[in-house]
């Protein structure tokens, strides 16, 4: 597996360097454990390969998901899309896209596509959103810092 960061064209956040935004791009090859027994990736494996972006996107902003949660919070998924535009097979190289949407006090939205590596052709767009929660479950605030880490990455204001 292999990720990078990418720049693209800012969409609502001109205060960017150089008017463009990260996002993070993760590479790797369908394994046979994510496909059913026609060698189709099966829907529930783009919802883990959206995890592994929003993972990879934190570590290339420098700040690791990992230290969120060293914090006592937590990001609860509280709603999830996938659109399934053409399936995914078993050893296709496939890439996984993911940027910041939308940062509120308590919730974050992030953006997916998944796309073959060899063609670029879009395979699956999507999005999850996240709420803050401490550590009695709970709905809280998004530490300031990492409200404007985000944020200021974010395709669209709210922060």
């Amino acid at each position: 597996m292999t990720s990078r960061i990418a720049a693209r064209e800012s969409l609502g956040n001109p205060s960017f360097p150089g008017g463009r935004l990260p996002e993070a791009e993760t590479t790797f090859h369908v394994r046979y454990a994510e496909t059913d027994q026609m060698g189709i990736v099966h829907h529930s494996a783009y919802i883990v390969w959206f995890e592994e972006g929003r993972s990879a996107l934190s570590r290339h902003l420098g700040r690791p998901y990992a230290e969120f949660e060293q914090t006592g919070l937590a990001l609860a998924v509280s709603e999830v899309s996938a659109r399934y535009l053409v399936p995914a097979r078993y050893d296709q190289r496939v890439t996984v896209r993911t940027r910041v949407g939308q940062v509120r006090s308590r919730q974050i939205r992030f953006e997916y596509e998944v796309y073959d590596s060899e063609t670029g052709q879009c395979l699956v767009i999507g999005h999850t959103s996240h709420i803050c929660l401490d550590p009695e479950g709970r709905a809280a605030r998004i530490p300031d810092a990492w409200r404007e880490l985000w944020g200021g990455v974010a395709t669209k204001g709210g922060t």
